[in-house]
Parts: structure tokens; C-alpha cells; sequence
């Protein structure tokens, strides 16, 4: 199983995201179904794993989080852009669950995770879209601003990867209060 821990935005924020979306050249744009702040990425893990991580974040202790979405940006590799997101600052609920959650993955045997958690809902894909007009998107969305919202739940998601773009199925859901 592919899992990853995230938070899913309500539906007038997805709707507001989708409407967002399109005019960027070599854009994969994520559809409304997978839309969704990473708390942690899981990765390929075994059954045993699975029913062991979700015990363990069934087990989280954590107040409703509080989320804003507050411009844009990018993620690039090599001056080559590679995602084109919705910022989410952080917030002192949203680190509380995201250093929770993280506990939460080491407990059961996971490997730290190596990257900084960078709060953002992704909204395309830009891996054949020129650096330069996804900056200028980036731009364009400067003035963003949603929330804030209060979540009072985070979910265990399974990615079925296919052949357009992958399938989000949710494996598990875990009550903050």
C-alpha cells in the first residue's frame, strides 16, 4: 500500500481551488478529489505496517487544527519546476498535529522524515511548464487568502497510482478534539 497522513480542505475551499486552476501551459492540473495537505508521506508499506501506523495515529491526542491558505508557490528542482501549490502558513495547531503525526510514523518503524514540512495544497503538476510561467502564476496568486477554517479531522490515505493521475482512497479517519 502507497499511504500517505493528511488534512482535507472543506468543500468550499476545494471548490474555490478548482476554480482557480488553469491558464498555465504544460499544467497537470490535481482534480477537486485530491486536493489535500500533506501531513506525511508514508510511502509503499506491508499490511502489518498499515494496521500498525493506524493504530498509532488512532491514538493521537490533538485540538481541531486551524488552516489558512495565503498566496502561492512552487516546488523546483534544478531551476525546473515540478509543482505549482496554495501556501498554508504554519500555525500553531498545524504543527502540533504535523510533529504528532510525525511521532506517530517513527513509532511504528518509519524513517524520519529527511525534507522540512512545507504546508501546501498543490494544485498542478509542472514538470513540462516553463520556470517562467509558473513564477508569474505564483504571482498572479500573491493575494490569495482563505481561513482561516477549523478541521476537526486528518486522514490515512492510500494513492492508487494509474495511468492519467492517481486515485486517493481513504483508509482511515482520526477525530481532533
Amino acid at each position: 500500500m502507497r499511504l500517505f497522513v493528511a488534512l482535507l480542505p472543506p468543500p468550499d475551499v476545494l471548490d474555490a481551488l478548482v476554480h482557480l486552476q488553469g491558464g498555465l501551459p504544460g499544467a497537470r492540473w490535481v482534480g477537486r478529489d485530491e486536493l489535500h495537505v500533506t501531513l506525511r508521506f508514508v510511502g509503499e508499506v506491508d499490511a502489518l505496517t498499515a494496521s500498525e501506523l493506524d493504530a498509532s495515529l488512532g491514538a493521537i491526542d490533538a485540538p481541531p487544527v486551524e488552516l489558512l491558505l495565503r498566496g502561492a508557490g512552487r516546488f523546483a528542482s534544478r531551476n525546473k519546476p515540478r509543482a505549482f501549490y496554495a501556501a498554508v502558513p504554519h500555525t500553531i495547531s498545524l504543527d502540533h498535529l504535523h510533529a504528532k503525526v510525525e511521532r506517530a510514523a517513527i513509532a511504528v518503524g518509519l524513517e524520519p522524515e529527511p525534507r522540512r514540512f512545507t504546508p501546501h495544497i498543490t494544485l498542478a503538476r509542472v514538470k513540462d511548464s516553463p520556470i517562467a510561467l509558473v513564477d508569474r502564476a505564483v504571482a498572479e496568486l500573491a493575494d490569495l487568502s482563505f481561513g482561516p477554517f477549523t478541521l476537526d479531522e486528518f486522514v490515512l490515505m492510500e494513492s492508487l497510482l494509474g495511468n492519467e493521475r492517481p486515485v486517493y482512497r481513504n483508509v482511515a479517519r482520526y477525530k481532533l478534539h
